[in-house]
C-alpha cells in the first residue's frame, strides 16, 4: 500500500508524509479508575441514589445500547453530611433541581463512560457546596458610600421623569367651565 503510494505521489510527498510529527491528541486528565476515586473521596455514596440510563444526542449504535448517561439523587432536607446553611442556600439558589419529594436531582451525560458522567455528577454536588458555603464578602466603607450615592441619583432621575410626565399630562388636559 505505501509503495503503491510513493509511486503515486511521488518520493517528496512520500516522505514528508512519513516524516510528518503525529497529530497532538487531546490529554485526558484522568483515566476512568482515577475519575472514580477522586469522586467519592468526601461525599457518602451510600446516602446516593445512583442510578444510570441511556444518554441523549448523537452516537449511533452506541447510544441506544449504552446506559451512560448518570444521575445522582439524595433527599436535601436530611443529609446530614452538609451543613444546615448550606443546605437551606442550595434549596433556594437549585429550587429548579428539586422534585416534589425534597430530592435533589443531578445528571451528566457529558462523557461516553459511566463511571466519568458520576465523577462529573459528584463534582456538580461539590461545586453546589463550595458556592453555597461562600460567605459573601462585606462592603469596604468606599463601596456603601458609592452605593449609597448611586441610589440617590437614580431616585432624583426617576423623580425627575416623574414630573416631567406629569406636567406633559397635565398640559392635555381640558378645562371644562
Amino acid at each position: 500500500m505505501a509503495a503503491s503510494w510513493l509511486l503515486r505521489w511521488g518520493p517528496s510527498r512520500a516522505a514528508a508524509r512519513l516524516l510528518r510529527p503525529p497529530a497532538p491528541r487531546p490529554r485526558r486528565d484522568l483515566h476512568k479508575q482515577d475519575d472514580a476515586k477522586q469522586a467519592n473521596n468526601d461525599i457518602p455514596l451510600d446516602r446516593l441514589t445512583i442510578s444510570y440510563c441511556r444518554s441523549s444526542g448523537p452516537g449511533g449504535q452506541n447510544v441506544n445500547k449504552v446506559n451512560s448517561k448518570a444521575e445522582i439523587r439524595f433527599h436535601l432536607a436530611t443529609a446530614d453530611w452538609i451543613a444546615e446553611p448550606v443546605r437551606q442556600k442550595i434549596a433556594i439558589t437549585h429550587k429548579n433541581k428539586i422534585n416534589r419529594l425534597g430530592e435533589l436531582i443531578l445528571t451528566s451525560e457529558c462523557s461516553r463512560y459511566q463511571l466519568r458522567n458520576l465523577a462529573d455528577c459528584l463534582q456538580k454536588v461539590r461545586d453546589m457546596i463550595a458556592e453555597a458555603s461562600q460567605m459573601p464578602k462585606e462592603p469596604s466603607k468606599e463601596d456603601a458610600v458609592l452605593r449609597r450615592i448611586r441610589i440617590e441619583n437614580m431616585n432624583r432621575e426617576r423623580l425627575r421623569k416623574k414630573r416631567i410626565n406629569s406636567a406633559i399630562k397635565t398640559s392635555r388636559r381640558v378645562d371644562v367651565d
